[in-house]
């Protein structure tokens, strides 16, 4: 609400709204005073005001990605992931700087410093994650950011998607591999990563209750994407499962994300294979199931993709396998 009091003879008006330096004016007439603290209320509803400099200059990036970390990151269910990468970003200089000082020039430098030491995709998720940052402090908890330092960016290109898929003799490898290995367990978690298309963590939070054996599906109540999904098994799927059901309770692997990691590190160095990573299990799983002939729609309800064109991503049909169908 405007103030408007007289003093001296004349009426003054001040208006405040938060995140804005307060207005200020003097009339001789009290109509006019009204008029203008009527107008300059619109105006600041409307987001047309000058943004408290002290206020941006008093807060840092790394207050705005220490609440972002608290408030919001954890509620995702990615947290433990993206919580490290905030903390990375914390130990910059950058994190250090006044929002005032958080430019899209600053930031471009970071992106192409970063673009020398990373992966292309792993700067498109930090930039992602900032652009996030700054436009919840915008929306969300009205601090009075004057433009998302972000949004003007140029944002790397995805570039080539990975096209990695077992090479002819390898799966041998692996399996060989895994016999002189100690955990039994990683190799049915290899091998059904390959029947169904399932990620890592999908996978590690499987439990025997999602099994239905009778139906031949398994039923994942939290996915990547937050829906959940039945995923049809293959009968090599179903044999799997039935060598390692032990009491058939809890948990189908009692394995750590971490543990799993550093497994698969040893798997494939010891198979010959160290360029192959467990998500590449993914990619071959996929095209797979076209290669037997499924359709995009059978395809999609396995993976859980909603998005015809990520799911294109993951698919690499070998060129050979098609020529054998036009014989």
């Amino acid at each position: 609400m405007a103030s408007i009091r007289k003093r001296r003879g004349k009426w003054q008006v001040q208006v405040r709204r938060a995140g804005a330096s307060p207005l200020s004016k003097t009339f001789i007439y009290q109509r006019d005073a009204e008029a203008w603290a009527r107008a300059s209320e619109a105006r600041l509803d409307r987001g047309g005001f000058v943004p408290d400099a002290r206020e941006l200059r008093s807060t840092t990036l790394g207050d705005l990605l220490r609440r972002y970390r608290d408030a919001v990151t954890v509620k995702k269910r990615g947290a433990v992931f993206e919580s490290a990468r905030i903390d990375s970003f914390l130990r910059l200089p950058l994190a250090a700087k006044s929002i005032l000082e958080a430019t899209t020039d600053r930031l471009a430098a970071y992106r192409d410093q970063r673009l020398k030491e990373v992966r292309t995709g792993t700067v498109r998720k930090e930039l992602a994650l900032l652009r996030h940052v700054f436009r919840t402090a915008q929306r969300e908890w009205g601090v009075p950011i004057p433009t998302n330092p972000v949004e003007s960016l140029n944002i790397p290109d995805e570039g080539k998607s990975r096209e990695r898929r077992l090479l002819p003799g390898e799966l041998q490898k692996l399996d060989e591999a895994l016999r002189t290995g100690r955990n039994n367990q990683i190799g049915t978690l290899f091998r059904l990563a390959i029947e169904t298309g399932m990620r890592r963590g999908e996978l590690l939070r499987l439990r025997w209750e999602n099994v239905d054996e009778g139906r031949r599906v398994l039923l994942m109540p939290e996915t990547k994407n937050g829906h959940p999904r039945i995923v049809p098994l293959t009968s090599e799927a179903l044999a799997l499962l039935a060598r390692s059901r032990g009491d058939g309770n809890g948990p189908v692997f009692r394995l750590t994300a971490n543990a799993v990691r550093m497994a698969w590190e040893r798997l494939r160095i010891r198979a010959g294979v160290p360029d192959l990573r467990f998500h590449d299990l993914r990619h071959e799983a996929i095209s797979r199931f076209f290669e037997r002939g499924l359709s995009i729609a059978e395809v999609a309800l396995i993976s859980g993709h909603k998005d015809v064109r990520m799911l294109f991503r993951y698919t690499h049909l070998r060129a050979e396998d098609v020529a054998k169908k036009l014989l």
